[in-house]
Order: C-alpha cells, then structure tokens, then sequence
C-alpha cells in the first residue's frame, strides 16, 4: 500500500519527496518508497458564485438580498482543474491506503486541503504534518511525529466560518452598495473596508489641520544652544531673547539619567514587511514574494507567521544558524559578546509558525545566485537574528537647565555607554544604500554643574509651526492594521488586527487596483472615490470592531469552544440588518461615483442590469461578467451594441477566420460562458450566442 501526501505548492511537493524517497516524476505528482506526493496551487476548490445558486442571484438588483445559502456550495477552480482531476484520481487509487495533509501549517492550509478532500469525495484516514521549516531535519521530524487528521478539524471549521462570513459580507455588502449607488462596483470587505476608512480618517485630518506658528528664544552659551518653551507670540519671544543679550547665564540644574534600549524581537512576516518598505522601499506584496522564494528555496523558514518567538526547544538551532550567518552572510567582524538566544525564546508565544530566522542551507547554498530582492530580506532576517540576540544598548542623557536675564533656558544631550545592538544595525545599513531617513546624530555636552556660569551670551529667536499628522506609508499602514482593533480582543486570539500577516499585503493592493488608494513614492493616499466610499459606508462594516468580534469568535470556534453554527448565525443576523436598513438613497447621492451621468445603450442580456458607456466601451453596472462590448473577437461600436442589446443583427467586417479575415451579419441568440488562462491565472465571463449569416456576393 502507499501513502498519498497532499501539499500546498509543487516546490514544497519537490522538497518533501526528495526527503522521504518519491524521486519519479509522474503527471502530477511524484512517486517512490511507499509514497506519492501531489500537490495543491493555491486553493484548488473555492466556493460558489451567486449565480451558481439560482438565476435571480444572477443578477444585480436589491429584490434578490440578502444572498444566503441553504446548503453551500464549492467548485473546481477552471483554471486548475486539471491539478485537482490528478489529486482526486490519487485519493481514490486503491493502493493509497492513507493521506498525508502537508498544506501550510495553519487556518488557511487546513483550508485549502479539507476543501479538495471533501469535494473530491474522500473518506480515507488523515494524517496531518504539522512544521514550520522546509529543512530536511524538520521534514524528517514532523513525518516521525505525523497526527492523526481529526485533531484539526475544530480549526478546519474556524476556517469555514471565516471563509462563508467574508462570502456574506462581502458579496452582499458590494451588491448592496453598488446597486444603492450605481456606476462603479463598491467593494466592501471585512479587512480592506476598515484599512481604506483608516486612510481617509487620517488624510482628513491632514486636510483639516491648520498649521499655527510658535517661536522659542535661545541663548548661545558654551558651544551649547539652550530655548525657551513654546511662546505663542513672537513680540514676547523676542522681548526675553533682548533681556537676555551679553547677560551671564548660570546652570540652575543638571539631571543625568542612564537608559537603556533593550534589543529588539525576532521578525513576523508584518514587522518585516514594514522593515524592508522603511529601509529598502519594498512594497509588502513584494517582501512577501520574495520571502517565499527564499523559504521554498530552504533559506528562510516559514514567511506567513504572526510571531516573534522561537519555541524553547530551538536553543541549538538559533546558536547554529547565528554561526551559519556570521560565516556566511554577516556585514562584518562578529561582536565578540556571547549572543543570549534565551532571549528569543518562549514557546507560549508562537502559535501556528515560530519567528522568521534563516536556516543552516544558508551555509551551504551559493548565496551569489540569489537575486538582489531576496537577498536583502535574507540580509534583513539575519541581521536581525543578531540584533535579537545581542547585548542590550546603553546611552545616558543630560538635560540643563540655565537662567539668564529672568528667564530658563533648557538643553539635552546624549552620550552612548555600550553600543550592543544597535552595532547589528548600523553594519546592515552600511552595506546597504537604503532609502531610510537618516536619524539625526545626537548632541553631547560638555561637562556640567550647578552654579556654572556662562559670560555673555548671544541671542536669537526662531520660528516654527505645529505640523499635521503624517500620511502613511506602507511601513505605518501595516503597522495600523496589525494594530486595529487589537485593544478588543482577547488575549488568546490568534490573529490580531486587520487581516493576517499573509493577506494585509493583497489587501492594499487590491485597494490600488480597484482606484480606492494610489501610491505617491512612499505615501499610500486615499483617492476621490475612496473618500466617498468611506462617506457612504456604515460603522458596522468599516469599523475594525467586526474583525475585533470575529477573530474572538473564531479562536473558539477553533478550540471547540463556540459551535459553528452560533458563529454563521450571527453573521446572517449582520447581513439581514444590513439589507433592510440600507434600502433607498436620494438621486444626488445616485450619481456620487458618476453614475447619474452615463449613457444608456440598454438591458444587459445576462443579468437585466444597466448596459451605459464607460471610459473605454460599454459594460454592464451590475459587473455580472457579461461582455458586451465585443463579439466574435471584434471590438463594437455604440450602434453596434445598441443593436445587438435590442435584438437586432449587425455587419462586422474583419472577423478572423483560420483562412483569414471575412464579413458577417451576427445575430444574437441568447449568452454562453467562456474562460480561459492568461499568465497563469484563470479569466471567465460572459459572451454573445451568435449566429453567423454571410453577405450575399454581388455578381
């Protein structure tokens, strides 16, 4: 008999089986030593369109919400159909007697392969690998220590319950919005609502802020620069600067204060998202990418985790992949102090991954041939390894204070004791040209007493103003979602915040390419159309309190705590309120995303909805997939669709033909689906049934 081992991309599959012996290549999958390895792309199987339910979903109107499933339903991805056809002929082959669940440890995984069992109908034993790293001792230990499936199925339903809410909330939510409004589609999602409201709250307030002027008096004394406090007029500034002109200063008080900066933690995919945008100028989605690549390279271990510990049995590891870095990768010279890996260490504070750290194939592996994107991440999670690790930084700070002609002057300086870590750092940013701001170098002062006296000191009065709040960056946006909400959930949570760490990256891109936010160099700014959208939106789906509710939920759901089935209701209770409070708006409000002025050109054929004219050709408002603005591969004209919405055939000269090019009248006979792949991903829709029928020749 043999095993089937089940994974979640082909180059996880590749590594595996070279591990436990399936080195033939078959179609699909790879076989050898009691084992066959297939693999996943991504979700094989994904649930159900509207449409698939009952012809009235199919169309975009308020009549036919809310949208709730009595039984859901799932189908084959098109595009990766014939993947799934390889795993389903495998999990029924008579010789595998049981299969091996290696997706991504963790809610999504699980997922992803739960989905492809059920629906390709399986019922044979699960056992389920359970690792963090793709090295081979890690492969080795997690199939030594395989469980038995049924232990994840409470987390199989957490997964469940996340995937049918954002099903109802966000299809309902869009529908509901966009019908309500009209024109462009609204897309309202559980995490990107929230994140785009977070940006519009904070470019309003950059918008409304009124910058206000304030001036401070200095005294030049010593080699030092001493102010005042804030002074709002500046007729008072310069009254305190004059009484003070070639008057004596004298040292009222010195206060001394030694602190310390302790290291930082180990990176989680979002703290190094926000790293490689603060110092390389990285977008998230690309730090992701390339994170990926270096771990199914066995570089890096796994990207996707929220934690920053490694568990309390990695001591050995850590010290070796320290020494693997100082050999391979490091910046400089080691620091000579014995690294505190201990530190780094608390089991109970990693949850499905440990903290991203590089793995000992760094030694091994010809770090030349690594591209220059991958490389800096790796650079980054090594060189935070032994910042983590490394002694603690140490400054003291003086502040001053003096007083001349009856007004106090103060002044601060800081001088490092130990430099620790902040050594890791500064060697990262010396090898690399990076895009950060460079900190402003502290001032030292000279030795002071109280009592010192200073002989004739110079004055001058500057003038500043109160700034805004800053726009956000990548790096701050990410720090925000990991943030939001997170005060309101409890302590066990799993994932805090808006959003995981794998998926904030496609949140704010998709917020890009659907024109809600644009990139200016490293601002993310909301657009016109995301400010309205944010206007018009309720609480309820823009407040971070929804994910704050469901994360709860959902924890428990995934302990065996809170039944399924409370979750799903809740989350119908949501979308039904939701329908029957937001029913009708006023006609100015219909045309707020330009949907009061377009042209009509008729009915769309699929759905019933609105067919008007667009920036570049007609479409349908309801976004039902239906292609309306070409037929037989032909671009139309605005007669030409006028004429096909009403029935009518048209002439369309130049069609292609195997034999080249030709004339033909098309004549409508009703809607058929299409889908094919372009660059790897799936592409499906709607067309015209036509009929073809040929000019007559002239003699």
């Amino acid at each position: 008999m043999a095993v089937l081992v089940v994974t979640e991309k082909p180059s996880v599959a590749q590594s595996i089986a070279r591990v436990i012996g399936a080195g033939e290549r078959k179609d699909g999958y790879m076989e050898g030593n009691g084992y066959l390895v297939s693999w996943c792309i991504g979700h094989l199987v994904e649930l159900a369109q509207p449409d698939a339910y009952s012809d009235a979903w199919k169309k975009w109107n308020y009549e036919c919400l809310p949208m709730i499933p009595e039984q859901w339903q799932t189908e084959v991805k098109s595009g990766t159909a014939a993947q799934y056809k390889v795993l389903k002929n495998l999990m029924h082959n008579d010789r595998v007697d049981t299969v091996v669940e290696a997706t991504d440890a963790g809610r999504e995984g699980e997922l992803i392969f739960r989905l492809v069992y059920d629906q390709a109908g399986c019922r044979k034993p699960i056992k389920r690998l359970w690792i963090s790293s793709m090295e081979e001792s890690a492969i080795r230990e997690g199939f030594a220590n395989l469980q038995p499936g049924s232990d994840y199925d409470n987390l199989y339903h957490s997964a469940l319950c996340r995937q049918r809410a954002d099903w109802l909330v966000g299809l309902n939510g869009t529908r509901l919005f966009t019908v309500l409004y009209g024109g462009k589609v609204l897309k309202v999602g559980r995490v990107q609502t929230p994140t785009l409201a977070m940006l519009v709250e904070r470019e309003e307030k950059i918008r409304n802020f009124r910058k206000e002027p304030y001036y401070t008096a200095h005294i030049l004394a010593g080699g030092m620069d001493a102010a005042t406090e804030k002074i709002a007029e500046k007729v008072q500034a310069e009254s305190i600067a004059a009484a003070s002109e070639g008057k004596t200063a004298t040292v009222v008080s010195v206060t001394k204060e030694k602190k310390t900066v302790q290291p930082p933690k180990l990176y989680d995919l979002t703290t190094l998202q926000r790293d490689a945008n603060r110092i390389f100028g990285f977008t998230a989605k690309q730090t992701l990418e390339y994170t990926q690549s270096l771990y199914e390279k066995k570089l890096v271990t796994y990207p996707r985790t929220d934690s920053q510990y490694l568990s309390d049995d990695m001591e050995d590891t850590a010290r070796n992949v320290i020494g693997a870095v100082y050999k391979a990768i490091l910046f400089e010279e080691p620091s000579g102090a014995e690294p505190d890996v201990r530190r780094v260490m608390d089991s109970k504070k990693v949850t499905d991954h440990h903290a991203i750290i590089p793995t000992m194939e760094i030694a091994k592996a010809d770090l030349a041939t690594v591209p220059e994107g991958e490389m800096r991440i790796l650079s980054l999670a090594a060189n935070r390894l032994l910042c983590a690790t490394g002694e603690k930084h140490e400054y003291e700070t003086v502040r001053a204070e003096l007083d001349c002609g009856g007004a106090v002057f103060s002044v601060s300086g800081k001088s490092v004791i130990r430099n620790g870590w902040k050594d890791f750092e500064a060697a990262l940013k010396r090898s690399y040209k990076t895009t950060e701001d460079k900190e402003k170098e502290d001032r030292k002062l000279p030795e002071l007493s109280e009592g010192m006296v200073f002989e004739g000191v110079q004055t001058n009065v500057t003038e500043h103003f109160t700034q805004p709040p800053k726009h956000f960056t990548e790096d701050s946006l990410l720090s925000a979602m990991e943030r939001a909400g997170a005060e309101d959930m409890g302590d066990d949570v799993e994932r805090k915040g808006l959003g995981t760490p794998a998926t904030r990256a496609d949140v704010i891109e998709k917020l890009v390419k659907d024109g809600f936010v644009k990139r200016e160099k490293k601002q993310m700014l909301p657009t016109e159309d995301g400010v309205k959208l944010i206007t018009v939106l309720p609480d309820v789906v823009k407040s971070p309190q929804l994910t704050a509710d469901w994360e709860n939920a959902l924890t428990l759901v995934a302990k065996g705590e809170y039944p399924m089935q409370a979750f799903m209701d809740g989350i119908t209770d949501l979308v039904n309120g939701l329908v029957q409070t937001y029913h009708s708006i006023s006609d100015e409000q219909k045309s707020m995303f330009g949907g009061g002025a377009q042209e009509v050109f008729g009915k769309c054929p699929k759905c019933g909805g609105d067919v008007v004219k667009g920036k570049f050709g007609a479409y349908c408002k309801n976004k039902c997939g239906m292609n309306v603005s070409r037929a037989m591969g032909a671009a139309l004209t605005d007669s030409q669709v006028k004429s096909l919405l009403d029935g009518k055939k048209i002439l369309v000269k130049g069609l292609k033909g195997k034999k080249g090019s030709y004339d033909a009248y098309l004549i409508p006979e009703g809607v058929e689906d299409f889908s094919y792949t372009k660059d790897g991903k799936e592409v499906k829709g709607s067309q015209y049934k036509v009929k073809l029928e040929f000019p007559k020749k002239k003699k």
